[in-house]
């Protein structure tokens, strides 16, 4: 659909007042104009509806702003798997998110500095009007985090250096099997799950030397 300036606001619930100060911050972008007449659509109704959300959720106009900016420098023309730089995980299931349920899942923490290091890191992408992050368990995981007062800064932080380990012991992986058996091309269906096997196996053990209360002092 195609509102002028007055539905668009009365769609949105805002005033046109409202709509035209968006529009001179950059908030929402310029209308199609057809002679005098300016044309708004639903793209614009929806970037409403979610500064609306976001304003809610404690954000200000200014980070707003900022937040669109950055998604905005995050766009591909080829969407999705342009913005990351591969097809989808073989494992992992990816998760299209609205800006104000990104918002949800990181209370407080969805700044653009933020956002620039999760899009830098490769977790998230934007594809259109949406917003995608590449793993289900990713997400769950670093939100269960920032819940717990982990700064979502120091997760993304931690997830660099846990990214450089995981890309060690894939190496570690590939070039035993490689170097050790017949078969160049180990089958990813056998070496993804001992692999994780171990890794999970040694991780958990390593958890419990670093958790394990120290011996008491005789």
């Amino acid at each position: 659909m195609e509102y002028r300036m007055a539905d668009l606001a009365r769609a949105a619930g805002i005033t046109v007042r409202t709509v035209r100060f968006y529009r001179e911050r950059g908030l929402i972008a310029p209308p199609r104009r057809d002679g005098r007449i300016a044309w708004y659509d639903d793209g614009h109704l929806a970037r409403l509806r979610t500064i609306a959300a976001l304003l809610e959720r404690g954000h200000t106009l200014n980070g707003i702003a900022d937040l669109a900016a950055a998604f905005e420098a995050a766009r591909t023309p080829d969407g999705f798997a342009s913005a990351l730089g591969l097809d989808e995980p073989t494992e992992e299931t990816p998760v299209r998110l609205s800006p104000e349920e990104l918002a949800d899942h990181f209370e407080g923490e969805v700044t653009p500095e933020n956002l620039a290091a999760a899009l830098d890191l490769g977790y998230l992408a934007v594809d259109g009007n949406d917003i995608v992050h590449i793993s289900r368990r990713l997400l769950d995981a670093s939100s269960a985090l920032v819940r717990e007062g982990v700064p979502l800064a120091a997760v993304l932080a931690a997830a660099i250096e846990v990214r450089a380990h995981a890309d060690a012991l894939a190496d570690l992986f590939v070039t035993t099997l490689r170097t050790h058996t017949a078969n160049p091309d180990p089958d990813p269906t056998t070496l993804r799950p001992l692999a994780q096997t171990v890794v999970a196996a040694e991780l958990s053990m390593a958890l419990d030397r670093k958790l394990r209360p120290p011996p008491s002092s005789p």
